[in-house]
């Protein structure tokens, strides 16, 4: 653990039985968790799907002592209601630290897909949300994604005191913008025909380009002495290209365990929806992704 590491946590661990949930419980049980940190782990079910109560108490149970045999101080609930409204409408409730969910698991026994679920927590939630996915190999190396943003210092910052295991890799990623095409950037398909219209110079794209790399190595050293006063040591990665396609790619390359991004949430404004890139990394990455979202 370390030395920023000294408040207790409250974790928020959303349970549905499946095997993204089940990898979730082997995560929580890994952190570094302060001294009378607590978990409250909950397992909502739908109306009408009373008949199985019993069944889906035993799993909550055997989760619930799992965590137990670990020495962490946990409270189990099953409630009714409806998944996402339930985690959220808890998670304003008791205002946890951190929302712990499986990803896209298919509930064996109720059927219900929770892909959409965990959209709507990441999107409504007042806290940092973790989505974790299977299989669990543990937290051996983490990639903190960074953009210059609010929001991304604001998840460095969340690192920087987030209880993780010892001995654990942590990557810092900007992502340049796309190489300019210089076809592409020469018309401008207003209509049927495309207009044409000065395409930079080379040697400006060129200069261009080396002061975005510029800023961005200036960028990711900026954050990576940020961690560094929390006791963290980080290496900084630079690529250029759609942020959340590099952002993948490397990550499926370096078996990287979690991704650790920050976003702006939901606005006042319902349909204001998070940040695009946060957005695709809970869809289509592979790893566990960590969406800090904090006032």
């Amino acid at each position: 653990m370390n030395a920023q590491t000294k408040r207790r946590m409250k974790i928020l661990l959303a349970f549905d039985g499946s095997q993204h949930a089940q990898a979730a419980i082997k995560l929580v049980q890994d952190l570094a968790l302060p001294p009378k940190s607590k978990v409250h782990l909950l397992q909502v079910f739908p109306p009408g799907k009373t008949a199985v109560v019993a069944q889906l108490e035993h799993g909550l149970e055997a989760a619930e002592e799992e965590l137990k045999s670990h020495g962490i101080n946990v409270n189990a609930e099953l409630v009714l209601g409806y998944p996402a409204e339930k985690i959220v409408e808890t998670a304003t409730k008791t205002k946890p630290d951190l929302i712990v969910i499986g990803a896209k698991g298919l509930r064996a026994t109720l059927g219900i897909l929770l892909g959409g679920v965990v959209q709507q927590v990441v999107e409504y939630a007042c806290c940092p949300t973790l989505v974790v996915r299977a299989p669990y190999h543990g937290l051996r190396h983490i990639l903190l994604v960074s953009d210059g943003s609010i929001y991304s210092q604001r998840a460095a910052r969340y690192l920087g005191r987030f209880p993780l295991p010892e001995k654990v890799e942590i990557g810092v990623l900007h992502a340049l913008a796309p190489v300019p095409d210089p076809v592409a950037a020469g018309t401008y398909f207003g209509g049927w025909h495309g207009v044409p219209y000065p395409v930079p110079a080379q040697e400006d794209i060129a200069l261009e380009m080396e002061k975005q790399a510029d800023e961005g190595s200036a960028l990711l050293d900026k954050t990576c002495n940020l961690l560094q006063k929390k006791e963290l040591e980080s290496t900084p990665v630079l690529v250029r290209g759609d942020a959340a396609t590099e952002i993948i790619k490397y990550a499926d390359a370096e078996d990287v365990d979690l991704i650790v991004a920050g976003s702006r949430g939901l606005s006042s404004f319902r349909g204001w929806l998070m940040g695009s890139v946060s957005r695709k990394l809970v869809h289509y990455a592979n790893s566990s992704v960590l969406i800090v979202r904090q006032p």
